[in-house]
């Protein structure tokens, strides 16, 4: 299959897919012409490499994890312990964005509400009365 065909089919980009043969979670072989033909089950691949991207997973991980989604791999307990640790690291950032959004709401509360104990003075005009 070509590179045109398989990213159509995948629906991404031939740039996408030249990226994941430079991060080696993608492999083709070239014609006498020069041009990249990829094996069955191309478009499955990609479509799982979009998924673990989508996961917040780094080229890194993808390339770890992608072998074994694919049953190409062994799961070993250092591969599930990455992605725990992973998982870990996401619900970290998770609370973090929790707390800016909080102190986001108190300024915003502290910026349009009067009856706010640290209510700025003035309020710009062109504010929403309530946001």
């Amino acid at each position: 299959m070509r590179i045109g065909e398989v990213a159509e089919q995948a629906g991404v980009s031939v740039r996408a897919l030249r990226y994941y043969e430079e991060q080696r979670l993608l492999a083709s072989t070239r014609t006498g012409g020069g041009q990249r033909q990829y094996p069955d089950g191309a478009v499955e691949r990609v479509r799982m490499i979009q998924q673990l991207y989508a996961a917040g997973l780094s080229s890194r991980l993808v390339r770890e994890v992608l072998p074994r989604c694919m049953n190409e791999g062994e799961v070993t307990y250092e591969f599930v312990e990455s992605i725990i640790a992973e998982r870990a690291r996401v619900d970290r950032q998770i609370n973090d964005l929790t707390e800016v959004r909080a102190r986001l709401d108190e300024i915003i509360a502290a910026a349009t509400d009067p009856n706010h104990p640290h209510h700025c003075y003035p309020v710009r005009s062109g504010l929403p009365d309530t946001v």
